[in-house]
């Protein structure tokens, strides 16, 4: 195993130092906590449970989408504190305070059977605070660094994530665990989760910015690699540009589908016969949705612009 800087220059070069492996193995030596599977719970097969989606922003729809398909019955409510967006911004003892008490609020307002934590800051960050206070299932999201290096041939693969992820001491821990018999690229951007978001509201993002950002994800040596992990759950939704404008052809690792998987094994599979009902969202920036937007959120399964709303989350803010 060997982790690499991706090679760059200028701004890029600032970035792949800021990814770089520190030797300390800290606060995460010890062991992996599960941040996706959670402790040990009892399945259970529910009719109908209510599903809490929780993100930072927009990227957390691509999860939604994942197990709105596999559970159509559920009650959805994906929530989006897209006041605080981006989270890799946010002190860590202030997110944690920050994340906590909101989700008291929705908890306490939904009153979900199950939470999905789509979103790869607040899950390594939050999730222990979150399954210490409440007693329901939480889901998590974490680099997919383990199945990446079981697909991968060439045995070189790629971690694309936000410039905190790439740079954390757990995301280290996974490849140190996992990628034992691969070479790992780690690939820091601070713009692709803005550029998502401008994307989904409409706005028209260039390619030249965009392969600028997914290149470093390219190496050409000994062994070429042939898989990338998509280490933010916005990622996936410029999928169609990252595969247009990649150098060569690679495979593209979405978390979503794992974490369809575990809110099944969590809530049991869909009751045949039940019909899909009305998913809700709440956006705590109280912003109104682009008409670009609305189509997005339509087109995610959310029912367009009737049903976001504000979440007054004033007393909470760091």
């Amino acid at each position: 195993m060997s982790i690499d800087p991706a090679p760059r220059t200028g701004r890029a070069e600032h970035r792949a130092r800021a990814a770089g492996v520190s030797g300390s193995t800290g606060r995460y030596h010890a062991a992996l906590h599960p941040v996706l599977a959670g402790p040990s719970i009892v399945p259970r097969v529910m009719v109908s449970p209510a599903i809490l989606v929780f993100d930072s922003g927009l990227g957390g729809l691509t999860v939604f989408r994942a197990v709105a398909r596999a559970r159509p019955d559920a009650r959805f409510v994906y929530a989006a504190d897209d006041a605080l967006f981006p989270y890799g911004a946010i002190e860590e003892a202030a997110l944690i305070a920050r994340v906590t008490a909101l989700m008291d609020k929705l908890i306490a307002t939904y009153r979900p059977d199950l939470v999905v934590v789509a979103c790869n800051t607040a899950s390594t960050l939050v999730l222990p605070a979150l399954r210490e206070r409440f007693a329901l299932p939480f889901v998590g999201t974490v680099p997919a660094i383990k199945p990446a290096c079981a697909l991968s041939q060439t045995k070189r693969i790629s971690v694309l994530g936000t410039e905190a992820t790439v740079a954390r001491e757990y995301t280290h821990a996974l490849v140190r665990s996992f990628a034992r018999d691969c070479e790992v690229t780690l690939v820091g951007s601070a713009v692709l989760a803005t550029l998502a978001e401008r994307h989904l509201a409409g706005d028209r993002i260039d390619d030249a910015t965009i392969r600028a950002e997914i290149a470093p994800c390219f190496v050409d040596g000994d062994a070429r690699t042939d898989t990338v992990v998509l280490a933010c759950t916005h990622y996936p939704l410029l999928i169609d540009r990252f595969e247009a404008l990649a150098p060569w052809p690679v495979r593209w690792v979405d978390p979503a589908p794992a974490i369809a998987r575990r809110v099944v094994e969590l809530v049991g599979p869909p009751e045949p016969g039940n019909e899909p009902l009305p998913a809700q969202a709440f956006f705590t920036s109280g912003r109104e949705p682009t008409a670009a937007l609305t189509g997005a959120l339509v087109r995610f399964g959310l029912n367009g612009i009737a049903p976001v709303r504000a979440f007054d989350t004033s007393p909470l803010s760091p």
